[in-house]
């Protein structure tokens, strides 16, 4: 057997089978490449769902990590260190909020923000107790928590994980009409996805935003927008929400904050949502540690700089363009997205998703497949025009069988 052989066996006999990864084994990375245990490159389209928007083993952020790895690492909250009030000041300045609630993973992130608003519910809005509900968006990926499954609807998700959480309300994702039936007194907040990542890349229709904001605004409910896939440049804006000009009550923040070094969340608000909090109601070990604060510190000061928020627009509109040659000549249906980010209906007589990333990586790129036959592109905005030529290149190729 090979080393890769050896290493896709071992993994297979002692770890739980929870992901079906591509059968490719990473050794090293840099930039928007990775390199196999047998030496060989691959072209980076899927930069970890978005946490590797700055590359591989970006300077910077390494450089930031290794510098605070020799001060120190983790004092958990139950002491202040010298990067977290930095950290919270910075990223709150970045969102137009007031106060940050650090945690670790984007799922962390989402429940504590369910946890959040309900409290809010229950404390200023006067929602009875027990009875707060949220509105959510059908075809939603906002984690696999338990909680988070329950308002899932995706089968793969849920099957055989109940009892399930209640409290939540689901309408089609797009639908202002359906949103606004769904609303009672007892609505504490609307959670969606400015554009829905593992559903395909789901942009909704324009003014969709502008009107999940004027309609909580009107009946006093909380818009939380989960940008853990969206946000920090991914779509050629800082957040997603912006392409409508939109400023939600909460936003949720993960992946690209942690640069691809070191798991990083957060939920931003204002100080009206997040001051609900009294000691001891919520927390996180490793939460606002350190080596996340130094790390995550730096990604905020790239980010304001306006650099990769461009570079993800122009290259963007490149990607799109590319990818819209395709549709209409009877191997792509459709092609959606935002910035450097796609999702791409193959014709499903070409193949799977899964079949069509397997193809691309025998070329030696990398994606990964969702419902379907739809694959999704999200290459690190660092990447080179002429590498991601390249990688659509072998796209075309594997189209044309």
């Amino acid at each position: 057997m090979s080393t890769t052989e050896n290493a896709i066996a071992s993994a297979e006999a002692h770890s739980a089978h929870n992901y079906h990864p591509l059968p490719v084994v990473v050794a090293t990375a840099d930039g928007a490449w990775m390199t196999d245990v047998e030496g060989r490159r691959y072209l980076d389209m899927l930069a970890g769902y978005s946490a590797l928007n700055f590359g591989h083993g970006n300077r910077r952020l390494i450089d930031a990590a290794r510098a605070q790895l020799e001060r120190v690492t983790l004092t958990s909250r139950a002491f202040h260190h010298d990067r977290f009030a930095d950290f919270c000041t910075r990223l709150a300045e970045l969102c137009g909020m007031e106060m940050v609630l650090p945690m670790n993973t984007g799922a962390e992130a989402v429940e504590t923000a369910v946890k959040t608003a309900r409290k809010w519910g229950y404390r200023v809005k006067g929602v009875p107790d027990g009875m707060a509900k949220i509105i959510v968006a059908a075809d939603n990926f906002h984690g696999r928590t338990t909680t988070v499954i329950s308002f899932s609807t995706d089968p793969e998700a849920r099957a055989d994980f109940g009892p399930y959480t209640p409290g939540f309300e689901i309408v089609p994702y797009g639908d202002l009409t359906a949103m606004r039936a769904a609303m009672t007194e007892n609505t504490v907040a609307v959670l969606i996805e400015p554009i829905q990542g593992e559903a395909g890349v789901l942009v909704p229709p324009p003014g969709y935003l502008a009107g999940v904001r004027d309609l909580t605004r009107e009946r006093d409910v909380l818009f939380i927008a989960d940008e853990i896939q969206s946000g920090l440049g991914r779509t050629g804006k800082t957040f997603a929400c912006e392409h409508e000009g939109v400023v939600p009550d909460m936003y949720l923040l993960g992946k690209a904050l942690g640069g691809g070094v070191v798991p990083v969340s957060a939920v931003v608000s204002s100080a009206a949502v997040l001051g609900v909090y009294r000691p001891g109601e919520h927390g996180s070990t490793f939460g606002g540690n350190p080596l996340a604060c130094a790390v995550a510190l730096e990604v905020i000061a790239m980010l304001n700089t306006g650099e990769y928020q461009q570079r993800a627009a122009e290259l963007g509109d490149h990607l799109h363009h590319e990818l819209g040659l395709l549709t209409g000549g009877g191997s792509v249906q459709a092609v959606r997205g935002r910035g450097l980010w796609a999702g791409v209906d193959i014709e499903p007589e070409l193949g799977t998703g899964r079949e069509i990333s397997e193809k691309l990586m025998e070329r030696r790129v990398l994606v990964k497949d969702t419902h379907g036959s739809t694959i999704r592109i999200a290459p690190p905005l660092v990447i080179g025009k002429e590498d991601l030529d390249w990688g659509l290149e072998q796209l075309r190729e594997v189209l044309r069988g």
